[in-house]
């Protein structure tokens, strides 16, 4: 029976689906299949992307761990492709590889004084607050007037995060500097500004309605926003996503903090919408207030600026407005999207749309991060079946050997975690929250995490 020796670069969701895909398909060869992560940890953003007071979402991890816990997938974490191990080693000992390496870096928000002081990428601060350990340990949280640029659910979680009471936090798995940092933050007023209006955005209604379920935090919503337009009325009474997520937000203007008048919560989340950014104000070098134009429907879907430019002072700014792909060393890359070039899921030629023989991608580096987890399966699907398909243009490897990986690894001094590593990190972590009465406390810096991973 033919064999194929797969590598996956990347062991979050996407990675770990389209092992399991294949693995579970009608096939005429064997599997085998090792799974690179440059993290000591599996699970890509479920891990590291996702707030720590979403364990509904995290539910996920269940699943991907049966998968990698049935043992027919080896696991390489803490390797760093392009520099522990290369794209030539791939094509040395494999026949293919998936990429699947998501995208973490922010999109850019090209607006005058946004790389001022006080102007943060929101991928950035998630990374921080859910405990990555490429990041640096402490936040700045000095201001007390923030605003938060983006009507998708990673607004909403970086603006829930900002203004929730760190102690709500504390059932959850937030690692504790993140705690600390968060207690002693001054913040007193949190602004989400989206360019469309209430009947256009992004967040899913379970998101959106978390918010007002925030202990001693005002929902602040201004009447103003609310003229809809025989657009937004039509995708009310159609989708019933957007009729759910209007029927929490008039509620809300049924609450008193409605125009910004505020009730009596010590903090205050306003939801500002036809708002688009114009400029980040800035005094001696730092963020001072955020500068917007007010917009109206243009009758086809988008939106036109009415010429009306308002400021909010703040001290903060977190850009929410996407994520973006990075290039990875040898692999074809679209710098204008932020992905690998490729035909579902088979990678072309930056310059053209030839295929590049062997090498497949899968997840947000493939398409670019829209989507939630189910797209991620249906995603792996595709990729998986081509790879199937493609049988006669695999890579024909020198040295095909399971054994050749570990060797080479160890002759370059790279310290990999493993799945049992994965298992005792897993299980100390969770260890140190059960006398705290705490799913987990996570572990942060990354030679602790290779420590203990490695029985060290």
């Amino acid at each position: 029976m033919t064999k194929l020796r797969l590598a996956i670069v990347g062991a979050g969701p996407a990675g770990i689906y389209a092992a399991d895909i294949l693995l579970k398909a009608e096939r005429k060869f064997d599997v085998s299949i090792d799974l690179f992560e440059q993290l000591p940890a599996p699970y890509g953003l479920v891990r590291y992307g996702v707030a720590p007071d979403h364990p509904r979402i995290k539910g996920v991890i269940t699943a991907l761990r049966e998968v990698l816990d049935r043992g027919d997938i080896r696991i390489f974490g803490n390797v760093r492709f392009g520099e522990d191990i290369t794209l030539d080693d791939l094509k040395r000992h494999y026949n293919a590889v998936i990429f699947s390496t998501g995208a973490i870096r922010d999109t850019d928000l090209a607006i005058p004084g946004i790389d001022a002081d006080g102007s943060y990428g929101a991928a950035d601060f998630v990374s921080w607050f859910d405990g990555h350990p490429d990041v640096p340990r402490t936040w700045p949280l000095e201001a007390e007037s923030v605003a938060v640029i983006g009507n998708g659910n990673v607004a909403l979680d970086v603006s829930r995060i900002l203004a929730k009471h760190a102690e709500d936090l504390l059932p959850t798995e937030i690692p504790d500097n993140v705690h600390a940092g968060l207690a002693a933050s001054p913040v007193t007023d949190v602004h989400v500004f989206g360019r469309r209006g209430p009947a256009q955005v992004k967040f899913t209604p379970l998101e959106l309605r978390e918010l007002g379920e925030l202990r001693d935090v005002d929902m602040v919503v201004y009447d103003e926003d609310f003229d809809y337009d025989e657009a937004s009325l039509a995708a009310i009474a159609t989708n019933k996503q957007v009729k759910v997520i209007d029927r929490v937000l008039q509620s809300w203007r049924e609450r008193p903090g409605v125009n910004g008048s505020g009730g009596e919560a010590s903090r205050r989340l306003h939801l500002h919408f036809w708002a688009k950014p114009v400029e980040v104000i800035v005094e001696e070098g730092r963020v001072a207030g955020f500068r917007y134009e007010r917009t109206r429907p243009d009758g086809q879907g988008g939106v036109v600026g009415t010429g009306e430019i308002r400021e909010v002072p703040i001290q903060a700014i977190y850009r929410a407005v996407g994520y973006f792909g990075s290039p990875l060393a040898g692999v074809p890359f679209d710098k204008r999207h932020g992905v690998i070039p490729n035909h579902e899921g088979q990678v072309l030629r930056k310059d053209s749309n030839e295929r590049v023989p062997g090498m497949y991608a899968t997840g947000w580096i493939k398409r670019g991060p829209v989507g939630l987890i189910g797209h991620t399966k249906s995603d792996a699907m595709e990729t998986v079946r081509h790879l199937i398909n493609d049988q006669g243009s695999w890579w024909q490897p020198a040295d095909p050997s399971e054994e050749a990986i570990p060797e080479l690894l160890a002759s370059r001094g790279v310290a990999w975690t493993d799945l049992d590593g994965w298992h005792r990190l897993d299980q100390h972590e969770v260890g140190l929250g059960e006398p705290h009465g705490r799913a987990r406390i996570k572990v942060v810096p990354r030679d602790e995490m290779v420590r203990i991973s490695r029985g060290e």
